[in-house]
């Protein structure tokens, strides 16, 4: 039985075999967990000062828009510079940004479109450097470690996701402290994220001697041509625009609970508990070998859960649909980003993981705007309820559509994709 145990929980064996990569896994978790209070604070700050689901959901576009073009381009930078002086000069700027939002609440300001305009400049600065930082990992651990390395990443992010929301709500609903306390924080926990990062090893300039349109296109035309690649993208952005309904939470929050913080805290903290839970008990994940058709039922599961979420009226069974979602959202991460850090050769890299950044947050965020935009014609609960059962639909679609992707084994050679680019450096003109 306790040889049992110790293959259920998380191969933790990463942590102790690179102190580059404990360094990084540290310091990002605590400065994450200061950029979950914003992540909180200002959905509820729009939602405080319009009352209106679709102004919220718009976060989502704001952010949208620079994740989506800057972050195409941030890849290609990411193959051509040194990768930990670009990931220090991006954490250095957000650090500004947050710095601004916290100046704003205090100074007592509701004016909505400079909160959109901070959270735009925020998220170009992430989609520059989270790809960057995914980079990092396949280069501290030996390949073997690779999938433990993503589950303890997730059980990060899953830390974050449930410590965050819950002190955020907490925060928020003190008298003396409020948003502008969250946003205070956030900006003091970003020199954990930056020590973290200047403690690596420095890292030589990228494989491509120049970043621009053509380095961009060469890591499209990869993508394109993997149908392993293209199924995890696609299957994860069915998952994130049709059943993400986080703008959606103030709204349900004020119609079944009163509208108190706490309780929205505990909305996101549900999502945090599933998926760490999951993420502590992942040391079978290294030993699923069929990752694409893996990665398909839990995206099903996730549906199922927030259709589950639109329909139930306790709060507890409110956050068991969350936490169920969470558990799934972890299984879906850890394959996907093992499979992309798999099927990708080093030279394409950083724009293969900027593209996988850009669909798992862009993804979101439209995800968002499509649920407020329909909760506002509809109601809240049509909208998550028919964001559930569109996921579970679009992904038996593309199940049948994507054989060689449900086929996918881990460690296998994508046969299905374009041969791997060839070594050499190559000139991408602007």
């Amino acid at each position: 039985m306790g040889k049992r145990t110790i293959r259920l929980l998380a191969d933790v064996r990463p942590l102790r075999a690179s102190a580059a990569y404990r360094r990084l896994w540290v310091g990002t978790t605590l400065s994450a967990t200061g950029s979950a209070l914003t992540t909180f604070a200002v959905p509820l700050q729009v939602f405080d000062i319009t009352r209106s689901p679709l102004a919220v959901g718009a976060i989502g576009l704001a952010q949208m828009i620079p994740t989506i073009t800057v972050g195409l381009a941030g890849g290609s930078l990411a193959d051509a510079t040194d990768r930990r002086r670009l990931v220090l000069i991006a954490g250095c700027g957000s650090a500004i940004v947050s710095a601004g939002l916290t100046a704003q609440a205090f100074a007592g300001l509701r004016l909505v479109w400079l909160l959109y305009a901070l959270v735009a400049v925020q998220s170009a600065l992430a989609a520059v450097s989270a790809p960057a930082r995914q980079t990092f990992i396949p280069a501290l651990l030996p390949q073997g470690l690779l999938p433990a390395g993503m589950a303890l990443n997730r059980i990060s992010f899953q830390i974050v996701l449930t410590a965050g929301p819950a002190l955020a709500g907490l925060i928020a609903a003190a008298p003396h402290l409020g948003l502008r306390a969250c946003y205070l924080i956030d900006v003091a926990t970003f020199a954990a994220s930056l020590y973290g990062v200047a403690g690596l090893p420095a890292t030589r300039d990228g494989p491509i001697t120049r970043a621009g349109r053509r380095a961009v296109a060469e890591g499209f035309r990869f993508i394109a041509g993997s149908r392993v690649l293209a199924g995890a993208f696609v299957t994860d952005l069915t998952a994130t625009i049709f059943a993400l309904p986080v703008s959606l939470f103030p709204a349900i929050n004020a119609e079944r609970f009163g509208g108190d913080p706490r309780t929205l805290g505990l909305f996101l903290a549900a999502i945090g508990v599933g998926g760490l839970v999951s993420a502590a008990l992942s040391g079978p994940v290294g030993s699923i070998s069929g990752q694409g058709r893996a990665m398909l039922c839990a995206v099903i599961v996730w549906g199922a859960a927030f259709a589950g979420f639109a329909v139930v009226r306790s709060l507890w069974l409110t956050l068991g649909m969350l936490a169920v979602a969470g558990a799934a959202d972890t299984f879906t991460v850890v394959f996907r980003g093992t499979i992309v850090q798999q099927v990708t050769p080093d030279e394409l890299r950083g724009r293969v993981t900027a593209a996988d950044y850009v669909v798992g947050a862009g993804g979101s965020q439209l995800g968002n705007l499509e649920a407020g935009a329909l909760g506002s014609l509809t109601s809240p609960t049509v909208s998550a309820l028919a964001g559930g059962l569109a996921t579970i639909a679009g992904t038996v679609m593309i199940g049948l559509a994507l054989p060689a992707f449900v086929r996918y084994r881990a460690g296998s050679p994508d046969r299905y994709g374009p041969e791997p680019a060839p070594t050499q450096a190559v000139t991408a003109q602007i």
